[in-house]
């Protein structure tokens, strides 16, 4: 059984480093989409006491670690494009699955459980970017109904910008 729960500052580290095996794992893929910078452990602990970090436990094991923002995403306001769903929306931010948990299905399971947590906030749009090179990501978010709305300025960097509406 795979559960979506709020991170507890005991979960910081441990989701650190599940942070920090994807930001490798990217390099593996052949792009930087996280730096050395961001995120870092000081991130992740900044979603904890802020209640936007999450974490994924699959048989009660930590699988993966996600930020759910109900606050926006300022940045979001200047899209190149249009969204096509309305405020108010979460955003999903810093996805990141242990390197025992990829390849099973769970970024799906994580983006299923994150709706449901909006739809219990009557909150029916659902918003993400990711860069141009993460065609991994790209494909995740397609595959489960979230389409390209544009770019957005992000980081320093364009990204993708991407959105569903949740029914």
């Amino acid at each position: 059984m795979v559960t979506l729960e709020p991170a507890s500052m005991a979960d910081a580290i441990p989701a650190y480093r599940i942070i920090d095996d994807a930001r490798n794992f990217q390099r593996e893929q052949g792009f930087v989409q996280w730096t050395a910078e961001y995120p870092n452990l000081d991130t992740i602990r900044a979603d904890v006491l802020a209640g936007r970090g999450y974490v994924l436990r699959a048989d009660g094991l930590l699988a993966g670690y996600l930020c759910v923002d109900f606050g926006g995403e300022p940045t979001y306001g200047g899209i190149r494009g249009a969204w096509g769903t309305a405020e108010p929306y979460a955003v999903v931010h810093r996805m990141g699955l242990h390197r025992a948990f990829r390849g099973v299905g769970l970024a799906d399971t994580a983006l299923e459980l994150t709706a449901r947590l909006c739809l219990s906030r009557n909150v029916r749009s659902l918003r993400a970017d990711t860069d141009p090179s993460n065609g991994r990501m790209q494909h995740i978010l397609e595959k489960n109904g979230f389409v390209r709305r544009g770019v957005v300025l992000f980081q320093g960097g364009e990204r993708l910008a991407y959105d569903k509406t949740l029914r």
